[in-house]
């Protein structure tokens, strides 16, 4: 019991300093928030003592001006309207920031981590724990904990209060909140398993939605619409079903408490109908009695809000803190080969996971400056494996991977990716238009350099559209053909200057004689250095122009 103990104050002290950290740069705008709260706070009090002061004054229990004290109310509800609206416009405003701060953040972080081939997360979790996750993060840093400070600035100001009119009625209120402390130990620790089961049936219907979206042309050709969409009914049956739970739970503990609250509003009802029986207190005391319950009772109330919100961040933050486990990629100087580069690949063995299959095993092979290579094998040689090590998304089990000129030898990182032009197999283009697309290869591209990279890549088919560079492309290159599509691609990745050109099966979409044209084209084209070309093909045409040839050997073992 101790070490669980431990662990749950050690998991929350972890839990506690991301969400620490996360509020970086909105510290100071939550805390603008919290101070216009409690100034409302402070308005609510001053309204209940300018009531007590009028009431007193009406029924003649106090020498004042009648007409002073109804002023005096009616400057202190305006002032609290203004407040009202100074505070949504201030919520509105921090919570749009923090929105796109938390995202980008989380963002770049899985832009920048390590690629491992074997994602641990659906691309449908993932997109759902950037808007759903960082939403409810997002919102207890903003809203939740300066709210929290506004309702104990209320239960101390109350309870200071009600002090000074009678300090057993005080005691028996609060006496209460011991009570509520333990329900909410039991309540946090159910809800929070909970809401963790319909976040992640959430995640589930995310990520089918897209991939359904995604590939909704191989599921009419399967025929298999009936089938997804059953798929999809029977995890929100599911997901009807948790909420149903979370939703009974939550109103029943809910029901508890309101009546412990009812209770106690109902004691000093009581209390103060008995006192002003007994000439005790004026009709104004009493009137204040009753407000001052409910500005503790109300703080009570607002707890069993905050307790959803603060199960719902909780259980968002270990959500996005498990997207921030990625390691990064090395950072620094990048390291750029600017007189032409080969690779070396040294006794490499790799597997994507331990204890299974070798993808590559013992492999050694250099691809010197200026070569041309066709990489062969069947269906899991381990080709595109090999591309990926080159570009160092992956990191060899054993041995090494380097890329090297005349003069130095550098082990294969992120920061030699510099030096390497990619095109992957099939359609990889994003939306947008054509110029957009080339621009991811080189965001200072001319129009002169665009325009020689699709001429090489006998892309210049873009020059007889409509818009010309400017043309619009849809999603993965819809509105273009296949191979319309790897030319383009070809040419982005032509603008990036690099001394070595990784083609994974870059020219499966084409036809023979435009495959000859576009070799031919790139045989001749001169960066201004060698040129050191890798090519997975099956293709005759390929191989043809290739100076020498790796064949890749599937292992069993």
């Amino acid at each position: 019991m101790k070490a669980f103990s431990f662990t749950s104050l050690t998991h929350s002290k972890i839990l506690g300093r991301w969400l620490w950290d996360m509020s970086q740069g909105l510290r100071g705008k939550a805390l603008c928030n919290a101070m216009i709260g409690i100034l409302m706070v402070a308005l609510d009090f001053a309204f209940i003592l300018a009531s007590k002061y009028t009431i007193d004054i009406a029924t003649g229990c106090r020498q004042g001006n009648l007409i002073g004290g109804a002023t005096m109310l009616i400057c202190v509800a305006l002032g609290r309207i203004s407040l009202a609206f100074v505070r949504r416009w201030v919520s509105s405003m921090l919570g749009v920031k923090a929105q796109n701060k938390l995202q980008t953040r989380i963002f770049s972080h899985l832009m920048h981590s390590t690629w491992s081939g074997l994602e641990r997360h659906h691309s449908g979790d993932v997109l759902n724990r950037l808007e759903m996750d960082v939403s409810d993060v997002k919102q207890v840093i903003t809203d939740t904990l300066p709210d929290m400070i506004t309702v104990l600035v209320r239960l101390t100001i109350a309870f200071v209060l009600i002090a000074t009119y009678d300090i057993r009625l005080a005691f028996v209120m609060v006496c209460i909140a011991p009570v509520f402390i333990l329900l909410s130990k039991v309540y946090i620790r159910r809800m929070r398993a909970i809401n963790r089961e319909v976040r992640a049936t959430d995640s589930r219907i995310q990520s089918l939605l897209q991939e359904s979206v995604l590939h909704r042309m191989v599921l009419k050709a399967l025929e298999q619409e009936e089938l997804i969409i059953g798929k999809l009914s029977s995890e929100q049956a599911y997901l009807t079903k948790q909420v149903h739970e979370r939703t009974h739970f939550a109103s029943l503990s809910g029901l508890l408490i309101n009546v412990g609250f009812s209770t106690g509003y109902l004691v000093t009802f009581l209390w103060g109908a008995h006192s002003l029986q007994q000439g005790l207190i004026t009709y104004g005391t009493m009137l204040a009695f009753v407000q001052l319950v409910g500005q503790i009772q109300g703080p009570f109330r607002e707890m069993t809000r905050f307790i959803p919100l603060f199960i719902s961040s909780i259980t968002a933050s270990e959500r996005l803190m498990e997207l921030e486990d990625s390691p990064l990629e090395e950072k620094g100087k990048p390291v750029y080969f600017t007189q032409g580069a080969g690779i070396r690949i040294e006794n490499v063995t790799y597997a994507y996971q331990k204890g299974k299959r070798s993808v590559i095993q013992n492999l050694s092979y250099d691809f010197p400056i200026g070569s041309t290579t066709a990489i062969l094998g069947e269906t899991g040689a381990g080709k595109t494996t090999l591309i990926r090590l080159i570009l160092a998304l992956l990191k060899p089990d054993e041995g090494n991977v380097r890329i090297y000129d005349e003069n130095h030898s550098v082990q294969a990182s992120s920061l030699t990716r510099c030096n390497l032009v990619y095109v992957p197999q099939g359609n990889s283009l994003f939306s947008g238009t054509v110029r957009e697309n080339l621009l991811m290869g080189n965001a200072k591209a001319t129009e002169q350099e665009m325009a020689d990279a699709l001429r090489t890549a006998c892309a210049d088919f873009v020059f007889q559209l409509p818009l010309g560079l400017d043309a619009r492309c849809g999603e993965q290159g819809a509105g273009l053909s296949e191979g319309q599509s790897q030319r383009i691609a070809i040419a982005r990745a032509l603008l990036r200057k690099g001394s070595i050109l990784l083609l994974d099966e870059a020219t499966s979409a084409l036809d023979p004689a435009t495959e000859k044209t576009l070799l031919h084209n790139l045989s001749l084209h001169d960066p201004g250095f060698p040129l050191t070309i890798l090519c997975i093909t099956h293709r005759p045409a390929v191989m043809e122009y290739c100076t020498q040839t790796l064949q890749l050997e599937r292992h069993v073992f």
